[in-house]
């Protein structure tokens, strides 16, 4: 089991496993009357690239997840901790408040890695379930229905910061951070996320023939959840599709929409992502 050790400077929290480097867990930040942690700094090698990951994945959904990762914060180990998810983490940020969704998943399947059994000894899979170990016998932390458990076993309260709070938070940042299965993992989940999503969304939206920059901003509006269905359907019948999907929820995140927009004038000029469309008959893109 790796032993946590962490340090407040007043500001931020820092930790230590098992005696080796400190590093940052994350900030002490309140919003909207919440308080929690939240980390955005890191290295270039930290931070998602989809030209580290084509052996492994079709090219074109790696830069698919490009712009939402920038915006995102795009580390690996970039965490959130105060807001209503009470726990997101990641590149893309899954977030522990959807029952089956993108965190849990994620969460299933580093419980399969090797080093689960020494970063988090407590927890188990049961019946494709994550449970957790305690006095009285295995407890489940998830279920179709509610994470209500597994977001208070991540961070019990978000009132105040609490150690078990930052504890968790290190031992993802840590495992993510000297584990290169940890991260081809992340990175994975996130195809096959986006994957799954895209077909979601065409049965929704009608996104055959699509350019991908359309469905791109269609899935990060649904992933950040900015905006409704009947906006981006609005949106998906104006003349300039693209613009109009950047001016839904604009107002009130232009960080992001400017991320956003970065993030698709570089793609413009990449072979794997240009002048690619949704196929709804292959359930993937094609030129």
């Amino acid at each position: 089991m790796k032993m946590v050790s962490l340090r407040f400077d007043g500001v931020s929290y820092w930790a230590q496993v098992d005696g080796g480097p400190e590093f940052l867990v994350g900030q002490r930040v309140s919003y909207q009357g919440r308080k929690g942690l939240s980390n955005l700094k890191g290295t270039p090698a930290q931070r998602y690239d989809p030209r580290r990951h084509l052996a492994d994945h079709s090219a074109v959904w790696l830069y698919f997840l490009a712009p939402t990762a920038a915006a995102e914060g795009g580390l690996f180990h970039t965490l959130n901790t105060y807001d209503r998810a009470a726990f997101t983490f990641g590149f893309l940020q899954y977030a522990a408040h959807v029952p089956d969704g993108d965190f849990v998943v994620y969460l299933r399947a580093l419980l399969a890695l090797p080093g689960a059994a020494d970063y988090f000894p407590d927890l188990v899979l049961l019946d494709g379930r994550v449970h957790r170990h305690a006095d009285d016998g295995l407890r489940p932390l998830e279920s179709a229905a509610s994470t209500a458990p597994l977001m208070a076993w991540l961070n019990p309260s978000t009132a105040q910061v609490e150690d078990t709070e930052v504890i968790q938070a290190a031992r993802f940042i840590h495992w993510v951070q000297n584990d290169p299965a940890h991260r081809a993992l992340q990175v994975r989940s996130g195809v096959e996320h986006m994957q799954a999503a895209m077909r979601r969304y065409d049965a929704a939206y009608g996104l055959d023939g699509r350019p991908i920059e359309q469905c791109l901003l269609v899935a990060d509006i649904r992933h950040q959840g900015r905006g409704s269905s009947s906006e981006i359907r609005l949106a998906l019948q104006a003349n300039q599709p693209v613009e109009a999907l950047l001016n839904v929820g604009a107002n009130q995140y232009p960080e992001r929409i400017k991320t956003l927009r970065k993030a698709l004038k570089m793609l413009a000029g990449e072979p794997s992502f240009a002048g690619q469309r949704w196929r709804s008959a292959l359930k993937d893109f094609s030129a």
